[in-house]
């Protein structure tokens, strides 16, 4: 197995509840560190920008406006294979198809309102977490 890194998102559903402690809670049991961690809370061009890839999807609209709609905490996690072992944590999108124990499945309020993100494949992570971090912020 590999050391990675991965983003993590705590969405606005999350830091509206006051929830994010017990989602770190998650994350760190389950073997991931977290080495930067900031709380902000996104523009519009910040949101759009940020899923760009998802900009001609019919949610892409609805997705901005909920990432604007109140503060997140963006996070950088590493460990062995983590962009895996924090999506199997994070568990399915529509927290009604997710599994047991999963922070979707505990914490979720709805399909759009499932409290994080997470990177989906190590390109893509690496390209996630330089949206949001220097290198000085990262302490391994």
């Amino acid at each position: 197995m590999k050391t990675e890194k991965t983003l993590s998102i705590l969405k606005p559903d999350a830091t509206r509840r006051n929830i994010t402690g017990k989602i770190n809670a998650k994350i760190e049991a389950a073997g991931l560190r977290i080495i930067a961690q900031k709380r902000l809370h996104l523009s519009l061009a910040q949101a759009q920008a940020f899923y760009a890839i998802h900009a001609e999807r019919a949610f892409f609209g609805e997705l901005c406006q909920f990432m604007i709609s109140g503060p997140v905490v963006v996070q950088v996690l590493q460990g062995e294979d983590a962009v895996a072992k924090y999506r199997d944590i994070m568990g399915a999108t529509n927290p009604a198809n997710a599994k047991e124990g999963t922070i979707r499945q505990e914490f979720a309020e709805s399909i759009e309102a499932n409290s994080v993100h997470g990177s989906d494949s190590a390109e893509n992570a690496a390209n996630e977490i330089a949206y949001f971090f220097s290198d000085l912020e990262i302490v391994g």
